[in-house]
């Protein structure tokens, strides 16, 4: 059984799913730990009501010293003897030292069809690209932002009318449905990866 750390900074609609299909009686992972960088994250008090552990790494003491903040956030880790991380929703740009610890054992996902558009306001981009298809994937975290091995995707139409939140809000449906197949398929050793349409 691997035992899974989630990252958040929000309200977490993807860690929600996570732990709601880790509750399974297949699924082989189990989540010990919830760790949030803002203290008001609405996503510790619904880890902390499922009675999964919850921590906080507050980043703003830590100023621009991301490897001392990346150090607080892996000490958490290791502490709570973590196999995976999953990063869900968690907005900040973590050290190359950091995912290198971490490397092949973290995973994040991200609202486009990747290599398209990494980085932030990707439906925007989506649209005004023209495009006819978006989506979500995820994948293998490394030191380049959104750069890592694609273990699933998850695809959405483009429709005439659509706005960024329109669109995004089709994405996260995709979004709660690929993360835990991929998570699924990952913590059972199985790295192929999955397409959703």
């Amino acid at each position: 059984m691997r035992r899974v750390a989630i990252l958040i900074s929000g309200g977490g609609s993807n860690m929600m799913t996570l732990l709601r299909a880790m509750e399974e009686g297949d699924f082989p992972a189990r989540a010990v730990l919830v760790l949030a960088n803002n203290p008001d994250a609405g996503g510790l008090e619904k880890a902390a009501a499922l009675g999964i552990p919850t921590a906080v790494v507050d980043h703003r003491p830590f100023g621009k010293d991301r490897a001392a903040f990346d150090a607080a956030v892996d000490a958490e880790l290791r502490a709570a003897d973590v196999d995976l991380v999953c990063l869900a929703g968690f907005m900040r740009i973590l050290t190359p030292e950091f995912t290198a610890g971490w490397e092949g054992r973290m995973l994040n996902i991200h609202p486009s069809l990747l290599p398209l558009y990494k980085g932030l306001h990707t439906h925007q981009r989506a649209i005004e690209a023209g495009d006819a298809v978006h989506g979500c994937s995820v994948h293998l975290v490394t030191a380049a932002l959104d750069d890592g091995p694609v273990l699933g995707q998850a695809r959405v139409a483009i429709l005439p009318d659509d706005t960024p939140e329109t669109l995004a809000a089709r994405v996260l449906v995709q979004e709660h449905r690929l993360y835990p197949a991929v998570l699924k398929r990952f913590a059972s050793g199985d790295q192929t990866a999955i397409i959703l349409e």
